[in-house]
């Protein structure tokens, strides 16, 4: 108990959480889909803050283009899993959290299988594809979403389908229909500059403590764009969009059915 104390002591102390909301942060379970840019600075500072459980699923390995922005991994890492990496460096970080790993590519399946384990998920993935299946699945199986995006000099952070929010949105309400091939240019082609999933990773862990803990302004029903370049922060409100349910599978059945991989081609 002492070594609790002294390790969250500074967290103890802030109005708004204490010990009560330490212990809720010890008792949480939150799932991390993806460990690259955003899912790096996300698992950090959730470990650190005493999330109990946290899951890590990713089927990636480490490459020496990763290493100017996926901040967990080093040059000795280079071929390695980065599921098994990043729970290795969380245990040495903090070995009061319990780190389950799920080294595949995330699908409906997965959703259907792990989603009711936990409390929260965070979309720290790089694809429309799996965007669009991890929402549908959260909205299924009524599971908060912390979604987070980069591209080039830009980030974007939103949170989702919270119940205590009698008309939360869906990422479906802001998009309802994938982009079509060649409309969007992922990081491959339009490259991310290396600070920045940094800073939007940390703000989605940000978002997770905030719900946990019943803190603050929650970013539910409304989109925090940042610029790099220009440092600035603005907010879009989300309105719900009557093509978002017509999109939406509505069943796992035909969840499971979905394929998403085509859709977002």
């Amino acid at each position: 108990m002492k070594e609790y104390y002294q390790r969250y002591q500074r967290q103890l102390i802030l109005k708004g959480i204490g010990m009560e909301g330490q212990q809720k942060l010890s008792n949480a379970r939150v799932l991390v889909i993806g460990a690259g840019g955003l899912g790096c600075p996300v698992l950090q500072y959730l470990a650190a803050a005493g999330i109990g459980h946290l899951g890590i699923a990713d089927d990636d390995t480490i490459s020496l283009s990763n290493l100017n922005r996926q901040i967990l991994f080093g040059q000795e890492d280079i071929g390695k899993f980065k599921v098994e990496v990043a729970a290795e460096k969380i245990r040495l970080l903090n070995n009061l959290v319990n780190v389950l790993v799920y080294r595949e590519r995330w699908n409906a399946s997965l959703s259907i299988q792990y989603f009711g384990d936990y409390d929260i998920i965070v979309d720290a993935t790089d694809n429309f594809a799996s965007r669009y299946m991890i929402n549908d699945g959260c909205v299924l199986m009524q599971k908060p979403l912390v979604f987070g995006a980069v591209s080039q000099f830009e980030g974007q952070v939103a949170v989702f389908n919270v119940e205590r929010e009698r008309k939360s949105l869906s990422y479906r309400d802001l998009f309802p229909v994938p982009p079509k091939e060649g409309e969007v240019m992922n990081c491959m082609e339009g490259g991310v500059l290396g600070v920045l999933p940094g800073i939007i990773g940390v703000i989605q862990a940000t978002e997770v403590i905030k719900l946990i803990c019943g803190i603050g302004d929650v970013l539910t029903n409304t989109m925090l764009t940042y610029n790099a370049l220009s440092h600035q922060f603005y907010k879009i409100r989300i309105v719900k969009n009557s093509k978002a349910h017509l999109e939406m599978p509505g069943s796992p059945e035909e969840y499971l059915n979905t394929k998403y991989d085509e859709l977002c081609r």
